[in-house]
């Protein structure tokens, strides 16, 4: 169902044109070729925070801190030429992009066990103003329905406007989001699947767990699109 909805809207918006390229696609966003450039993470992570980790165990950082979510599902490295196609929907309104990027996190999401609420990542009122739309959501709509886990923005809101994450320095970031973020209401022992478009320190992530935890959640996850690597 995703995947006709992406060609769909690529057939009428682009022409047959591939977004990166601008070459020949027949099907979807994407010519075969750029496609088969996307830095999809096949590799053995860490099952917490999905970076890479011998044996696909936990990390020695997520053993010696652990964050307050349970688990990382990430479909992308956030590198070219994913980050160019999560930047021109982030940055550019190229909403068009979100049912493609769903349907790359979707792909990761296949065998595993079905949350009971799915969150995207709330944005500030007044990023949100400048934007006019916020892009966890629009990812988030289309996961929602080709996964069936129920869409619940209402979970949690921002109630702190904060600088940008990537603004700031990695050792600066949990402090930039902390006390950022209110539940929506007692969650009662809820499974919430957490989505956002980007995650690099993981910060801003392990705050919203935190919020939701308070508020009585069971378990929280992350589904991301993309992770950023450490340097080689």
């Amino acid at each position: 169902m995703l995947g006709r909805v992406a060609k769909a809207m690529a057939h009428q918006l682009f022409g047959g044109t591939c977004f990166l390229c601008r070459g020949a696609a027949k099907t979807g966003l994407l010519c075969r070729g750029c496609d088969a450039d996307l830095p999809r993470l096949a590799g053995e992570c860490c099952p917490r925070c999905a970076l890479p980790a011998p044996g696909g165990a936990v990390c020695g950082r997520c053993l010696s801190h652990p964050p307050r979510y349970e688990a990382t599902i990430a479909a992308l490295a956030y590198a070219f030429p994913a980050d160019a196609l999560i930047q021109a929907l982030k940055f550019r309104g190229e909403l068009a992009l979100a049912p493609l990027l769903a349907q790359l996190l979707v792909e990761r999401l296949t065998a595993l066990r079905s949350p009971d609420w799915l969150l995207p990542v709330p944005i500030a009122r007044g990023r949100l103003r400048d934007r006019g739309y916020n892009q966890a959501l629009e990812i988030a709509r289309h996961v929602g329905r080709a996964t069936g886990v129920p869409l619940a923005p209402q979970l949690c809101r921002r109630v702190r406007e904060t600088p940008a994450q990537t603004d700031l320095p990695w050792d600066r970031r949990a402090a930039n989001v902390r006390g950022a973020f209110e539940a929506g209401g007692a969650l009662d022992g809820a499974q919430v699947a957490v989505l956002d478009d980007v995650m690099t320190t993981g910060a801003t992530l392990d705050e919203i767990a935190a919020t939701l935890k308070r508020a009585g959640a069971a378990s929280v996850v992350n589904w991301v699109v993309a992770r950023t690597l450490p340097p080689n």
